[in-house]
């Protein structure tokens, strides 16, 4: 992977309130994913504060992932949701994809992970959001190495599509 080259990736798990989904960007520190990196953790806004996902206190997970909530905070219980199972979940995530060999380990120590990530307010299961999020984040990075989704999918798809807030009537 060139220094200039940028991986996406995406995946939903999960249903209901404690159903995780992620975007990830993947790509090297010297690259667009680098500067797009240290952009957000310098800049936060109200509700949306970037931070390091950790697998445990100083121990940051590598590459060195951004978690970056989607949804602000409504709630006590919401944040911690978000800054626990939720980063926990991101942060192990990572780490299954570096042990799994989707990340390298020379990627390990010179790229970057920024992952969005969605935690549902009505969150209720601090263990279904920790193992959604686990795999959601292992998931998406898989998908952004892969390229997938495959094109031909996507054509396929385009006249029915749904997700679990919305499916169009036939």
């Amino acid at each position: 992977m060139s220094t200039q080259a940028l991986l996406i990736g995406e995946s939903f798990i999960g249903d209901g309130v404690n159903a995780a989904h992620i975007n990830v960007v993947f790509g090297h520190r010297e690259g667009p994913a680098g500067l797009a990196w240290a952009s957000a953790l310098a800049t936060p806004s109200a509700g949306h504060v970037p931070f390091v996902a950790v697998l445990r206190p100083s121990l940051p997970v590598k590459p060195l992932t951004l978690f970056v909530t989607k949804s602000a905070p409504e709630s006590a219980a919401h944040g911690l949701l978000i800054w626990g199972p939720a980063q926990a979940g991101v942060a192990a995530g990572v780490a299954d994809a570096l042990a799994d060999g989707i990340i390298s380990p020379e990627q390990a120590d010179s790229h970057v992970v920024i992952a969005a990530v969605w935690v549902n307010p009505g969150a209720n299961d601090a263990e279904l959001v920790y193992t959604n999020n686990r795999e959601s984040a292992r998931t998406a990075l898989e998908n952004g190495v892969r390229h997938l989704p495959n094109t031909n999918d996507v054509i396929d798809a385009r006249n029915s599509p749904s997700n679990p807030f919305y499916t169009p009537k036939a």
